[in-house]
């Protein structure tokens, strides 16, 4: 393989979205108490967290199959770290509108981008 046309997984913008939910997501996580953290903050931050180590994960398979079912599972922790876990925090007046929006806007992003990460891998198995 040419290195010029390998684009590492650091370069992978999805990857890099996910990373920055992540940091949000751990920003937050860093600011509830402890019974917060138990009740709901451990499992925010392991699903935000596996949004980026289930592309990671996926980009190292050799076999594009393998590849889209990682990224499928990224794609389901992202549903439920936000529209489940951050919604819930936000209802709870445990996170303010502006970690809302930010969550929601880099989501709403990293959504259509890995969706069509995942369409454009899915191509490459029909080649």
């Amino acid at each position: 393989m040419n290195d010029r046309n390998f684009i590492t997984l650091k370069d992978l913008k999805v990857y890099q979205l996910a990373r920055v939910l992540s940091s949000k997501a751990w920003d937050v996580y860093c600011d509830l108490n402890f019974e917060q953290k138990k009740i709901m903050g451990d499992q925010f931050i392991r699903s935000m967290d596996s949004i980026g180590a289930n592309i990671a994960e996926g980009y190292g398979r050799y076999h594009a199959m393998d590849q889209v079912k990682f990224y499928l599972y990224s794609r389901g922790s992202m549903f439920e770290a936000n529209y489940h876990w951050t919604s819930l925090l936000f209802e709870r007046k445990i996170i303010s509108k502006s970690d809302l929006e930010f969550i929601n806007a880099q989501s709403k992003d990293l959504e259509v981008r890995l969706n069509n990460f995942i369409s454009s891998t899915r191509k490459s198995i029909k080649k």
